[in-house]
């Protein structure tokens, strides 16, 4: 990461700058440091800051002298750090020191030449402070010199730096500079460096192994001090410096200085110089070049190293050279959408309301928050500024603002009165609102809909701002089904505002800021989930079941950054609702229970970053790990990559990475395409069977009270079973516990009303029996098995009304172990059911959707198990179309367990892509039901009591009233509404049946009576 320095001026900067006379005075101040200069002339508008210095490289000892003119009465601050300072002197004169921790402060009695001696040692176990507290290391040892930050007593303010350096032979040194001098001095090596320009402060880099590169570019030279081993890639850095300080002398103003070089660190920090890049030898490779990371080192020559940064007002430089190197140069790629969409993510993942600062806030890098707010949200409003003033404006503004504030330091308000300058606009409402505001607005769309005008279309629709307003020009693209569009811009200024939109075509859907050209909150169809987000928050670490040893370095590193580990099966449903997870180990319980089961890689380690189904706000982390070796090797790149959703390590490298899909912009779908078939392709059922004979599953879809969809599937079953008899039913309509009694009725073991009481037919399923006694006659008459595929309603409802949490052991006994909840256009078709039914607070729609998903797993589990027992079987399935349409329901959930071949036959289904691979829409068919007797019941205290009579109910007629309680229907008792419609099955219409009922008599008491009705 690169980083610079600033500090506020202490002494003031004049308007003209005089210089004294330079390579001269340069050099007899070095020969004689510490007299004073006879005239010496006035005190210079920038201080002049002569430093020389020697080594003793095996004690990592620096040793030097720092001579600036000082004016009498004005007080001069340095810090000095971990430095010992020697000796103070003013015109050769030692004076006494006030120090006061790692501050000197000097208050001259007089004007003249200061000097001070010092000296420091710099091993590399302490972490050189200040200039921008960057935390790079200083170290002087037998590998090299690498010195950034209070290496020698750093004054606060802007300097003209001379530097000269004593090293051994066969040294070369690096410094910031516009030339350089080099003299050969017995056993060592002198090098002076001069610089004509103010800067923040200096840096030395110095090596026994560098090999220097020299090239130029009209009058800049360029240099490379690369190692031996690297320094084959010299000429290709040279060449692609070349390139982007071309590009960006096009774009801003000429190259700001008379030298570029780039130098290899012995080190793996890195960072920008004014006239240098310091990489570190780790990052020294082909693939910098190839993406934005060096152009960012060179555009800092213009923007932070040769007009600093006026900290006190804000960090404009690392926004605006993030925009101009990253962004603008994916725009080549027609990827620059992609790349802002990235800075979005980033704000998604590490800011919220708790953490925000503004940019005016933003000083430097203290931790990621600082960060985005600093880069990503920077970029998006110097990209939000470039639209609002046009590009030609944009970069002329940027000319004006470097051209005025070359060698000193800059804020934001100078940043704006460029802008304001070159566009002549009131900017002022826009810095207020992007600079000075913290977050970013949240829109929402909502109410769209559309009609037709005459010629044209009418689309109108709401847009919403959640929580604070902003004053905003939101991009709308609309589109046709042919691919026309209209393009338009609208502005928004309140919480909710109304639009309307009007196309002389045909309106398919609506885009809105599909290229990202605003900094917002990003709506959760546009949030991928991505491995940063995971690791910011403070996961439950999900513990492993098998291979635990390799797991104890990611089990640390977590825990040590708030994380807590549980066992999978102690973690509680509602944990899991407010919570990001780290499952380690695609075998863990956990991942069958979210996701129904994982892919195993074959790296060494991997890592898949899932949107948690039950909170798509939290992120499911699934890692996997060969060996602890493989985990020590990986775990400390994940910072690194942490924007991809899935990665893969063998040793340490990365062999794989990439980012889930999300959607892009704000979608809206205004209308679907008008469906069409092409009647010469219509086939009948037989047809339809035939393809779908070679399945191993065939699912027929119904709608259960439909005789005609029942007629199709008997007519499904008898035809595949000509064509093989080893078949079996499997049916949604009848509940596992009753297998056996399934079983029983199938082989002829017991009759039909046997059947239908033990199973609790009327109780658990409801609808006219005479349904489906065709289908159950068939499979009885040719002993073709029938598998109940249903799970007991009685824990559907429990997990509808409170959730999986509400279940006991017992009953979680019976549910399946793996079930897949991650599901997005599963969810919200399930999502539109329930909106559609539930009443008003009733329920919740977490649970709601976990009822469904358990209903849809248990018959697919029940599917899988009895395939798997009889291998040699296929299967019919008769469900619900809804458990069936789009394959949601149980066809992808069966073939996730056993990857079985299967067709879904959906009978009257919608004419939509994908809703299944055959559509049947039989005629009507009326059927023969059971007879009625025409009265609705309630249960009370184990007693049935009539509530109420239909019109010409033939209860009523017969002379039942309400409130009487049902006790008999031909002499069999009546317990419950099951019961009577058992009795009532195996009735006609036009058959007389007796009720025996006991009815309350006021002041008589109870009387038994019973009547006969007629059907």
């Amino acid at each position: 990461m690169i980083r610079f320095f600033c500090y506020d001026n202490i002494i003031p900067l004049c308007k003209e700058m005089t210089m004294r006379l330079f390579s001269l005075c340069f050099l007899l101040i070095l020969s004689f440091p510490g007299k004073a200069m006879p005239d010496e002339p006035p005190a210079p508008a920038v201080p002049e800051y002569d430093l020389s210095v020697t080594f003793d490289i095996p004690a990592s000892r620096i040793t030097g002298l720092a001579t600036m003119y000082v004016q009498g009465d004005r007080e001069i601050v340095f810090t000095h750090g971990s430095l010992v300072v020697l000796e103070v002197t003013l015109n050769n004169r030692k004076i006494d020191l006030e120090a006061h921790d790692d501050i000197l402060r000097i208050k001259p009695a007089e004007s003249g030449s200061l000097a001070i001696r010092y000296e420091g040692v710099f091993k590399g176990n302490g972490m050189s402070r200040e200039r921008n507290d960057s935390a790079e290391q200083s170290v002087i040892n037998a590998k090299g010199i690498s010195l950034s930050g209070i290496w020698y007593p750093q004054p606060k303010t802007l300097c003209r730096y001379r530097l000269a350096v004593t090293l051994p032979q066969g040294y070369d040194a690096l410094s910031e500079a516009d030339s350089t001098e080099k003299h050969e001095k017995g056993d060592s090596r002198e090098f002076l460096f001069h610089f004509d320009h103010p800067i923040e402060g200096v840096d030395l880099v110095a090596s026994n192994r560098f090999e220097v590169v020299h090239d130029r570019m009209s009058d800049i030279d360029l240099y490379a001090y690369f190692f031996p081993e690297d320094r084959e890639l010299a000429g290709n850095y040279l060449l692609q410096a070349k390139k982007y300080i071309e590009a960006y002398e096009k774009l801003l103003t000429k190259y700001p200085y008379k030298r570029f070089s780039i130098a290899e660190n012995f080190l793996s920090s890195g960072y920008s110089r004014p006239t240098f890049t310091l990489l570190g030898q780790d990052s020294i490779q082909p693939s910098l070049l190839s993406g934005t990371s060096f152009g960012h080192e060179i555009l800092r020559q213009w923007l932070g190293n040769s007009v600093f940064i006026d900290l006190d007002k804000g960090n404009w430089a690392e926004g605006l050279i993030a925009y101009l190197a990253d962004c603008l140069y994916e725009k080549q790629n027609g990827r620059a959408w992609e790349c802002r969409k990235k800075q979005l993510v980033n704000y998604d993942t590490y800011v919220n309301p708790e953490n925000e600062i503004s940019l005016r806030e933003f000083t430097k890098v203290t931790g990621r928050v600082s960060q985005v707010v600093g880069y990503s949200k920077g970029a998006m409003v110097f990209h939000m500024l470039k639209d609002l003033v046009g590009d030609e404006q944009f970069f002329s503004a940027l000319r004006g603002f470097i051209s005025r504030n070359q060698y000193q330091r800059a804020s934001w308000d100078d940043i704006k009165s460029a802008f304001v300058k070159q566009s002549g606009k009131d900017l002022t409402p826009f810095f207020t609102q992007w600079v000075d505001g913290r977050g970013l607005p949240d829109i929402s769309l909502a109410n769209a809909s559309v009609k037709r005008s005459g010629d044209a279309f009418e689309i109108s629709f709401d847009i919403l701002q959640n929580g604070k307003n902003y004053v905003l020009d939101l991009p709308i693209v609309v589109t046709s089904i042919q691919g026309n569009t209209k393009k338009e811009k609208l502005s928004l200024d309140a919480e909710k505002r109304t639009f309307k939109i009007s196309t002389d075509f045909e309106p398919l859907d609506m885009l809105v800021d599909g290229d990202y050209d605003v900094a917002r909150k990003l709506t959760e169809p546009e949030t991928p989930p991505i491995i940063a987000k995971l690791l910011s928050d403070e996961p439950i670490i999900v513990l492993p079941v098998s291979n635990q040893e390799a797991y104890k370095t990611i089990i640390t590193a977590l825990q040590e950054r708030g994380a807590q580990g549980k066992k999978a099966a102690g973690l509680k449903d509602s944990e899991i609702k407010v919570s990001s997870l780290v499952i380690l180990g695609d075998d863990n319980p956990l991942v069958s229970r979210l996701f129904g089961k994982a892919e195993s890689g074959t790296a060494g380690f991997s890592i898949a970053a899932r949107k948690n189904p039950w909170n798509e706000q939290k992120v499911v982390g699934i890692v996997n790990v060969r060996s602890a070796e493989e985990a020590e090797a990986a775990l400390p790149k994940l910072a690194h990559d942490g924007n991809y959703s899935v990665l893969a390590y063998d040793e340490g490298r990365n062999v794989s990475k990439k980012i889930e899909e999300s959607q892009r912009g704000i979608e809206i779908e205004l209308r679907q395409p008008a469906t069409a078939i092409d009647l010469s392709t219509i086939r009948t059922l037989s047809n339809v069977i035939e393809d779908a004979a070679g399945k191993k599953i065939v699912y027929v879809g119904e709608f259960h009270d439909r005789f005609s969809h029942h007629t199709v599937e008997l007519e499904v079953i008898k035809d595949l079973y000509k064509k093989d008899p080893k078949l079996a039913v499997g049916m949604e309509m009848f509940q596992r516990p009753f297998q056996k009694t399934l079983d029983n009725y199938i082989k002829g073991a017991i009759d039909e009303r046997e059947f239908l009481k033990a199973t609790e037919y009327f109780k658990r399923w409801g609808f006219d029996y005479n349904l489906y006694k065709p289908i159950l006659d068939f499979a009885r008459g040719e002993k073709i098995p029938v598998v109940a595929l249903n799970l007991r309603s009685e824990i559907i409802e429990k997990v509808s009304k409170g959730g999986i949490d509400s279940l006991s052991e017992d009953e979680r006994k019976e549910i399946p172990l793996q079930m897949d909840f991650s599901d997005d256009e599963y969810r919200d078709r399930i999502k539109e059911v329930f909106e559609q039914h539930k009443s008003s607070g009733e329920r919740d729609f977490a649970f709601f959707y976990q009822s469904q998903v358990l209903w849809d797993e248990t018959m697919a589990m029940s599917i899988d198990e009895y395939l798997r027992k009889n291998p040699d079987r296929r299967m019919i399935v008769i469900a619900g179309g809804g458990h069936v349409s789009y394959g949601s329901g149980i066809p992808k959930r069966a073939f996730r367990r056993n990857g079985f071949p299967y067709a879904i036959i959906l009978n009257d289904g919608e004419l939509d892509k994908d809703i299944a691979h055959y559509l049947v829409f039989p005629q009507p068919l009326d059927g023969v039901t059971s007879p009625k007797l025409m009265a609705t019941f309630r249960e009370e205290d184990g007693k049935v009591i009539f509530m109420d009579f239909a019109k010409d109910s033939p209860a009523k007629n017969a002379g039942l009233k309400k409130g009487d309680v049902l006790v008999t229907l031909d002499g069999a008792a009546v317990h419950d509404v099951p019961d009577i419609k058992l009795a009532l099955f195996f009735r006609h219409k036009g058959d007389i049946v007796k009720v025996g009922v006991i009815r309350k008599r006021f002041l008589l008491g109870e009387k038994d009576m019973e009547f006969e009705v007629q059907l």
